[in-house]
């Protein structure tokens, strides 16, 4: 199946949080009917493409193939290899669009230490990396690429050779090219300090047994701040995967993430929805493509 523009957009969009968000609120989506029309997939469908999860599937099925994968392609490559893969919701966590410095992080995995996984996608390019990964660096331990095959030569020359690469080689396969060197002696700490909620920074400072300042809260921030200054690199990067594991837990996911397709598990797992609405979705993902195509 050959994809315009057009197509190739709707197809896209199928995976936004719009999409998720709405099947979860409403238990139906007008948008995922608009879009699913827009993709040109009702003139392909088979058989046995009966309900809204095995649209999603065909959907996902079209979108990985090499060429036109775009970041959600990547974000699910990583989730199933090495989120669900290696570890698993009670032993790991995930952390998606996490401020690391001037940049946001596209996917971190917290589990032993904090790996953050920049996604240069068959529709990205490489100008924005040198800087993605100084502000990475800042943050976590272990900083990996992933990219298209065609974007690796130029990944490999553009970084260090602490950085890892990693091809996505086929949608499920991930190829390591080069392996990340830990160094969380080159986090810091201000920087992680910045990227917490004030609940997570206090915690942080109460397991290293630092004092909390006792200031008005006008002033706490500034004065936490001030304290993670003269903090250990590696203290910091330690407490950090620590606590983030625990305030950043997805174990309660478990049961959504079992009932959806592989294709939104995914998405279960980033986009974040009232645990009163998993029941919805759930219902939305199992409806009828048929009535599903009558959504409004």
């Amino acid at each position: 199946m050959l994809l315009n523009a057009t197509q190739l957009s709707a197809l896209s969009r199928l995976f936004s949080s719009s999409v998720f968000r709405e099947m979860a609120r409403k238990g139906h989506s007008a948008l995922f009917a608009q879009l699913f029309a827009e993709s040109g997939l009702l003139r392909e469908k088979t058989a046995d493409v009966q309900t809204v999860s095995a649209a999603f599937d065909m959907a996902f099925s079209v979108l990985r193939r090499a060429g036109i994968r775009d970041e959600y392609v990547y974000r699910a490559a990583l989730t199933h290899n090495i989120l669900l893969g290696r570890h698993s919701l009670n032993t790991a966590s995930m952390l998606t669009e996490f401020r690391a410095g001037s940049c946001k992080a596209d996917l971190a995995i917290l589990n032993g230490t904090g790996t953050v996984y920049e996604i240069k996608s068959d529709r990205d390019s490489l100008s924005r990396l040198a800087n993605q990964v100084e502000n990475y660096r800042k943050v976590f331990a272990k900083v990996y690429v992933i990219a298209g095959e065609a974007h690796v030569q130029g990944v490999m020359d553009s970084t260090s050779e602490e950085v890892g690469v990693l091809s996505l080689v086929r949608w499920d396969r991930i190829c390591t090219v080069r392996e990340a060197v830990e160094r969380a002696d080159l986090v810091c700490p201000v920087t992680v300090f910045e990227s917490l909620r004030v609940a997570e920074a206090r915690a942080i400072l109460k397991n290293l047994q630092v004092p909390i300042p006792d200031v008005p809260n006008t002033l706490l921030w500034t004065s936490m701040r001030e304290l993670f200054a003269t903090l250990a690199p590696t203290d910091v990067h330690q407490q950090m995967v620590c606590t983030l594991k625990k305030t950043r837990n997805l174990t309660s996911l478990s049961s959504l993430v079992e009932q959806l397709p592989m294709s939104l598990q995914p998405a279960a797992l980033s986009i974040q929805v009232r645990r009163a609405d998993h029941e919805r979705l759930v219902e939305a993902v199992h409806t009828s493509l048929d009535e599903a195509m009558t959504w409004v």
